[in-house]
This record gives structure tokens, C-alpha cells and sequence, in this order.
């Protein structure tokens, strides 16, 4: 299973449930907590992702989101991104054929792998017209695909019972 690239720009253009103002309000409330891993060629995929998961109360961290990140990368952006990647509860990676060719990508995976359990580190796959992609990494995490009554369902790696994330 995977979720539609094409739901999820039809998500980035609706109206989505309102972000908080900072990470601190999101701790204050004990709201789920989350980097989001995508390629920046996914801009739309990546807001509408957010979107659904704010519709649930999550915080989710988009780095060209972050007024702090540096225009050009740097080892300045690397630092804020692992920085970020850590303090997060979740490390999410939304996997696309951009995301999977990205530079970014699969060094932000790798790291998560080893700053973060197992159980913190969950794929988004996604489906276009042509393909499914994430399939490499559904035997080492969870996944994160949408419910069929709404909202966000995560998968145990090889399971296709999950449970409604809140």
C-alpha cells in the first residue's frame, strides 16, 4: 500500500488544520513531533503530507519551512538538519523517485538510522502513475499510509494490520 502522489497534492491545496507557532507550543501540548525527509522537487507532496498529519495534531518540520536554515547548503545546514532530525520524536521519510535521487535523502535516512530507534524512523511510500516507491526500505520500518476511515495509519515492516496514529 501507498498513498496517491496525486492525493496528496489535492491535500496541499485544501485548506489544512491550523500550525502551531513553534516547536515549544508543539511540546507544550504534547502534540507528535516530526522531520519530514523529501526531496525539495516534492514541495507540494511534502505540504500536503503536513497538512494531513496537522488534520491529526502533529508538528511535522519541513527544512525550507525553517527561517534559520541557511539559503545555500553548508555545513551550517547539515548541522541544523541533524539537530532537527534529533529532536523530533519522529524522523519520516516521504518517498518519491525525486526523494530516492536526492543527495540530501539518503544521507538524512542514514543518519536518523543511527540517532534514532527503529521504532522513530517510519516511510511514507508514495504511488505516482508509473510506480510505487519506498518498497526498499518497508522491511526495515514502519510505514505510514492513510486510513481508510482518515487519517494516518502506521504498518509494522511486513504487516498490513495497523493502527490509527493519533
Amino acid at each position: 500500500m501507498a498513498i496517491s502522489q496525486h492525493i496528496l497534492r489535492q491535500r496541499a491545496q485544501a485548506p489544512g488544520a491550523p500550525l502551531r507557532r513553534s516547536f515549544r507550543d508543539a511540546i507544550a501540548v504534547g502534540a507528535q513531533t516530526a522531520f519530514l525527509c523529501h526531496s525539495h522537487y516534492d514541495r507540494a507532496l511534502a505540504i500536503g503530507f503536513r497538512n494531513y498529519a496537522a488534520a491529526q495534531g502533529w508538528d511535522v518540520y519541513i527544512d525550507w519551512l525553517d527561517e534559520e536554515m541557511p539559503e545555500r547548503p553548508t555545513v551550517a545546514t547539515a548541522t541544523r538538519i541533524q539537530e532537527q532530525i534529533v529532536s523530533r520524536s519522529l524522523f519520516l521519510y516521504l518517498a518519491t523517485r525525486n526523494s530516492s535521487e536526492s543527495k540530501w535523502c539518503p544521507w538524512e535516512i542514514g543518519y536518523a538510522n543511527g540517532a534514532k530507534s527503529r521504532k522513530a524512523i517510519m516511510i511514507i511510500p508514495t504511488t505516482d502513475s508509473f510506480q510505487t516507491h519506498g518498497n526498499e526500505y518497508l522491511g526495515l520500518y514502519q510505514r505510514i499510509d492513510l486510513a481508510k476511515g482518515g487519517g494516518l495509519a502506521c504498518f509494522d515492516a511486513g504487516n498490513q494490520q495497523g493502527y490509527l496514529l493519533r
